[in-house]
């Protein structure tokens, strides 16, 4: 293997974490806030295909890409008033919200699938993206690539080093000691899930409109599922959610490669490989329960309600 087959399958491996970082980073900030929604797939995949719509509709790119965002938000708006405002039980509504998601994007991504997107195109700085190695690696991507690393960094430090991340964090540990400090628990969560949402959709546009750019239907292939795992694998961390996606994301891009340097191995078990990767993680996880205890927001999908506090 040569330096330029490296870069490239490096440089491939970039393009395949970023829908798992938008994603994972969205999901890690609700958790925070101690509501668990597993609805971060069906999430992704109206934010796809939203963003496909308006972008074969308008050919406006940028455009569509708010317009993903927007649609993960409306997503997550209806998890959050139906777990948040009615206390239905957040597990089965973040399943119920990723089957809806999938169905709903089937159905009104049927006059799509046949179409070819001219999709979000990779940035040419002057000077830098001519360095060698250096020059492809980092500074040859779209201009989503380098908003998800802001975005990484903007949660890190509101986490950590902001009044808001800390007050975040309380609601996520202790909802009736935040309550009783004066803060509403209740519009926390509800921003925390709109943001979350939002950062799906943001990771469903990613695949409609840069990483693939065109429509097929189930097109996440599960990725929402693998941005849950990511969180729990993360111990709740950001820095550990970046890593992470790149973990996963170089293990997708090795199935492909796999297959084209032609291994004998059935293609089936190489598509499985990311899925494998998942299951195999969350168990050994799971053997240091301690750690997962320690790390988990106190309150991670416990209903909180006002009246009782």
């Amino acid at each position: 293997m040569n330096t330029e087959t490296i870069i490239l399958i490096l440089f491939a491996t970039v393009t395949a974490s970023i829908p798992l970082v938008f994603a994972a980073l969205g999901e890690l900030v609700v958790e925070k806030s101690g509501v668990l929604n597993l609805g971060v797939e069906g999430m992704m995949i109206v934010g796809a295909i939203c963003s496909f719509i308006v972008a074969v509709e308008t050919g406006q790119l940028w455009l569509a890409v708010i317009a993903g965002g927007v649609a993960g938000a409306l997503m997550s708006l209806i998890f959050g008033f139906i777990t948040l405002s009615l206390m239905a039980n957040q597990v089965a509504t973040g399943l119920a919200l990723t089957i809806f998601g999938i169905g709903f994007s089937a159905f009104i991504g049927q006059e799509y699938s046949s179409i070819a997107l001219d999709g979000i195109k990779a940035l040419s700085i002057p000077f830098l993206s001519d360095i060698p190695i250096a020059g492809k690696l980092l500074f040859s991507h779209d201009p989503l690539v380098y908003l998800a690393i802001l975005v990484f960094i903007g949660i890190a430090w509101f986490l950590y080093r902001s009044r808001g991340g800390l007050i975040l964090r309380a609601t996520g540990e202790s909802p009736s000691s935040a309550h009783a400090l004066g803060y509403s628990v209740i519009k926390i969560r509800y921003l925390a899930v709109l943001f979350g949402g939002m950062m799906a959709g943001l990771g469903g546009a990613y695949l409609s409109l840069a990483y693939t750019p065109l429509w097929a239907e189930g097109m996440t292939s599960g990725r929402g599922w693998i941005a849950l795992a990511l969180v729990v694998f993360a111990t709740w961390r950001p820095g550990r959610v970046l890593i992470g996606a790149f973990l996963f994301g170089g293990v997708t891009i090795a199935q492909f490669h796999m297959q084209g340097t032609g291994i004998e191995i059935p293609a089936q078990f190489l598509t499985m490989l990311p899925y494998l990767a998942t299951i195999v993680v969350l168990v050994i996880i799971s053997r240091d329960a301690n750690t997962t205890r320690m790390n988990a927001p106190a309150s991670l999908g416990q209903p909180f309600h006002n009246e009782l506090h």
